[in-house]
């Protein structure tokens, strides 16, 4: 179940640091299993092409989660709330479904690459790795539960360590060429099939459930911060701060493991797939840096699915008004992801494919938080500036029409 932490805002000798955590466990979700796909096979089939999708789908991603705290906070209702409260029965019923599409996907590709960690490190069997992921988020959910927020993010902000160190340990032996980083700086493509990967890249990196829990992450963790305006903007100040070093952290990691791909598996065939990828790994960098990159997936499995659980029931409760502990919410969720790890789906497919199902979702997430935050009369005095509305605006056109070429390409090649 939600709950509101309800802690004093610090004073202003506290510090600000004290007031940070929020978009660390938003920018979980920016680090998932998902992203380790869609950015290793970038690497390992175009080099350093497509550097530039990730640097600007992460400057993206700290404007849309910058917007979704501060909407939180300055109005003490979450993006799903807000939404909740503006549609009428039907269209509400129907926004709730898209989303909760959005949160399977999300699920899908987090319960898989955890699964797939536990069979690099311990041969499990992926439908067994999955319900152990599965059981082990739920832990983490019940610290949420019985010790807060503040609790959880720590527990959540270890993981990132864990996944940071294990995804970046390896380009220590293999760091990539300066002049190749400084090539896929320039926006371009080659071909349909990067346009493609393109997309579901932008779709890892920009999170629709990290847009919708940000803003619940955001109005829990400070709920006195509206009590006046000194205090509002001190933790609006805060906020920023907490956005810009979780996403520069978080970008950082999927840059990172994009560059490892184009400098070390970049050439070598069956490296489409985590598993492949991992073996060329091993056999170019050693066994140690292999057991790293594996525990940091694993890391990443089960802090994103845990992160994805809380998403998907403030989504549920934002939008159709029911509450429901997490731990009920982890289990139902689960059981897509078991069966098709069951039924033997191709692992490193699915996480791909979630990926793009994810790009189809920024948009609806992405359009009315761009309005929620121009509204002056939601936001009063802390509405959005032109200049922030703009970069806003053009991200929003910009995803958009990436995810229109995506269908057109798609349908095409089936046709």
């Amino acid at each position: 179940m939600l709950e509101t932490v309800k802690a004093k805002t610090p004073r202003r000798g506290g510090g600000l640091i004290l007031l940070l955590g929020p978009a660390f466990v938003a920018a979980i979700a920016y680090v998932d299993p998902g992203n380790v796909a869609a950015n290793l096979t970038s690497g390992a089939s175009y080099g350093y092409l497509l550097v530039w999708v990730l640097v600007a789908a992460n400057f993206m991603a700290m404007l849309v989660q910058y917007q979704s705290a501060k909407l939180g906070v300055v109005t003490g209702l979450s993006l799903p709330e807000h939404l909740g409260r503006r549609f009428k029965t039907g269209p509400r019923r129907l926004y709730w479904l898209q989303a909760e599409l959005v949160a399977m996907a999300t699920d899908l590709a987090e319960v898989v690459g955890g699964a797939i960690a536990l069979n690099l490190l311990f041969q499990v069997p992926l439908p067994i790795g999955g319900l152990i992921v599965g059981l082990c988020s739920m832990a983490l959910l019940t610290v949420q539960n019985r010790h807060g927020q503040r609790r959880f993010e720590s527990a959540i902000i270890f993981l990132l360590i864990i996944i940071t160190i294990g995804f970046l340990a390896g380009l220590v032996l293999s760091p990539p060429d300066p002049a190749g980083i400084a090539n896929g700086l320039i926006p371009r493509f080659q071909g349909a099939e990067s346009i493609m990967l393109a997309a579901g890249m932008l779709g890892a990196t920009v999170m629709p459930h990290a847009i919708y829990l940000h803003s619940q992450l955001a109005k829990d963790r400070h709920p006195n911060a509206r009590k006046s305006p000194a205090g509002l903007l001190r933790v609006i100040k805060a906020t920023r701060a907490d956005v810009v070093l979780a996403l520069l952290l978080a970008g950082a990691v999927n840059i990172g493991m994009l560059l490892l791909a184009a400098s070390t598996l970049r050439g070598i065939a069956g490296t489409d797939s985590i598993e492949g990828a991992h073996a060329a790994i091993v056999n170019s960098l050693g066994p140690v840096i292999g057991v790293v990159f594996a525990v940091g997936l694993l890391a990443s499995g089960l802090a994103s699915t845990s992160v994805g659980a809380y998403a998907g029931a403030t989504i549920m409760h934002g939008l159709l008004k029911i509450r429901i502990p997490l731990q009920l919410r982890r289990l139902v969720s689960l059981m897509p992801a078991i069966i098709l790890l069951s039924v033997g789906v191709d692992p490193t497919w699915a996480l791909i494919v979630s990926q793009i199902v994810l790009s189809f979702g920024i948009p609806f997430a992405l359009i009315p938080l761009l309005r929620l935050t121009a509204n002056k009369e939601i936001m009063g005095e802390h509405r959005d500036g032109w200049p922030l509305r703009l970069a806003a605006l053009v991200s929003v056109v910009l995803i958009v029409a990436l995810n229109a070429l995506l269908l057109w390409l798609t349908f095409r090649g089936q046709g």
